[in-house]
């Protein structure tokens, strides 16, 4: 796979033990891959909660009490439909490869549809042998917590962070003094045993999510303040569940039209806000769409679920989802745990059960797509386009050659560079056009070049990767034009108009 590959050689992912030919579904993040992901979990923290006076955070604990996962209806019904080859004894999870072997849709389908449909497939891997029929196949990852393996030690290590937020729900509640409506956000790892792992960090085994648990008065219901935000007239592309049953194209409308179909105004809200996201961490609304989750579909929560779907180069694919989950997880752990998780209402002088909105944001799908947008060709050479703020080395500094004092005035430079923006790379190794394309490569956006009229007191060359422009500028204005073009006060149109280069 040309991504993976290219992921690898310049640092950002790549298979978690590869030196022993690697664990399929885990994969191990690089310098560079840590610093997009990290950029990308502060710029998410930052846009969903530090920004809004109606979010709390936490961080919840990978392995928790097991009843949690009885209360919630994963141990019931998390799993996906498993097939074994009775030859080669191989497994293979059934919906996808029918999607593969016959390219049917397999979101309607029951595990009596998916039984038929597979009678005439054979194993893909060995050629020959027969399938065994489909069965249930839970999703979640066992483990023993104390020394000894026996039933009452078996824990899970959690299949989502959602949980964590729903059983502190009324604690941090109570202790933050929220009021309705108010969320509570987490960013931390989750993990599920895939029968079939694939498309690089699309479908892995260990996975990080970002997720937001909204919770709303029930007389709140389809009262939304917040959709005033929305630009009504803005176009989106939709994949209606009715369009999906009728075998119809998407649609492009507008989120007014959306509005109609689209059951809670913060259901629509939190919609918006998510896809808001993505186009300011730089994905193209031509590389997004929203689908609505068929009735089939829903997952045993939902009452009703849209995705927002990338692009890839594979096809469309989930890279969120937005939930309504009404108020079923909290229902369930209070009759579980026996506490009463309701709010006192000082208006109605009783106590009332929100319901909850979650949007759920899978990171490492989300840094595959920006790598995935990002990855282009110029005269053969991989430039990687990304936002400034996002790039793992955001300046880099050369001198022209190293010598004649060229050196070290880039050095002192970079020294002084560093102190501000922190992510700043010096390189003197190789001719300054290979260390333009060892820059371009990993997503610096600026390289700032020392030359023999730097040392006169013309000033530096400042290049823009994603066209290889370059202007000249005086030295003591550095700070401030890098600092307005990485935090996107000032495009670097502006700047070349400003500087007259």
């Amino acid at each position: 796979m040309e991504l993976l590959s290219f992921a690898k050689k310049a640092g950002f992912v790549t298979i978690s033990g590869e030196i022993y030919g690697g664990l399929k579904g885990f994969w191990d993040y690089l310098p560079r891959g840590v610093a997009l992901k990290n950029a990308l979990k502060s710029a998410w923290w930052d846009f969903f909660v530090r920004e809004r006076e109606d979010m709390y955070g936490m961080d919840g604990a990978v392995i928790t009490h097991p009843k949690v996962w009885v209360a919630s209806g994963h141990v019931e019904n998390f799993t996906d439909p498993i097939v074994i080859c009775k030859r080669c004894h191989k497994q293979f999870r059934a919906d996808h490869l029918l999607e593969e072997v016959k390219g049917i849709k397999t979101e309607n389908l029951t595990m009596e549809d998916i039984e038929r449909l597979l009678k005439d497939v054979r194993c893909p891997a060995c050629k020959k042998g027969e399938l065994e029929a489909p069965q249930r196949f839970n999703l979640m990852f066992r483990t023993f917590v104390g020394p000894k393996e026996e039933k009452e030690a078996e824990a899970f290590l959690r299949p989502e962070t959602a949980q964590n937020i729903f059983v502190n729900f009324k604690l941090i509640a109570e202790i933050m003094r929220a009021k309705l409506p108010f969320g509570m956000a987490q960013i931390g790892k989750a993990f599920r045993n895939e029968i079939s792992p694939r498309n690089f960090l699309f479908r892995s085994r260990e996975f990080e999510q970002a997720e937001i648990e909204y919770f709303i008065h029930p007389d709140q219901k389809n009262k939304c303040p917040y959709v005033k935000e929305i630009d009504w007239e803005g176009k989106v592309a939709v994949y209606t569940a009715e369009a999906q049953i009728n075998m119809q194209e998407p649609e492009i409308m507008s989120w007014k039209e959306l509005s109609k179909i689209v059951k809670d105004e913060w259901h629509l809200y939190w919609l918006y806000k998510a896809y808001s996201f993505f186009l300011y961490v730089g994905l193209e609304s031509k590389n997004l769409r929203l689908r609505q989750h068929v009735p089939e579909e829903l997952s045993h929560y939902s009452e009703d679920t849209w995705d927002i779907e990338f692009n890839y180069s594979f096809g469309w694919r989930e890279l969120m989802g937005v939930a309504n989950r009404g108020s079923y997880d909290l229902e369930q752990h209070m009759k579980y745990s026996g506490k009463d998780l309701r709010l006192f209402d000082d208006n109605l002088k009783q106590k009332i059960m929100p319901y909850v909105i979650e949007p759920s944001f899978g990171l490492d799908r989300l840094v595959m797509a920006i790598l995935e947008q990002g990855y282009s060709l110029r005269d053969n050479k991989i430039v990687l386009k990304l936002k400034p703020f996002l790039a793992p080395v955001k300046i880099a500094v050369f001198p022209l050659v190293k010598k004649d004092g060229l050196d070290k005035k880039a050095f002192d430079i970079y020294k002084h560079l560093k102190k501000r923006f922190k992510d700043v790379f010096y390189d003197d190794k190789g001719s300054i056009g290979k260390r333009y394309a060892r820059m371009d490569e990993i997503g610096t956006p600026y390289c700032i070049t020392v030359d023999y009229e730097s040392m006169e007191g013309q000033g530096v060359t400042i290049r823009w990767r994603d066209t290889a422009e370059q202007i000249r500028v005086k030295e003591e204005r550095l700070l401030d034009i890098l600092g307005s073009l990485i935090n996107e006060e000032k495009s670097w149109e502006n700047i070349v108009k400003v500087t007259g280069s």
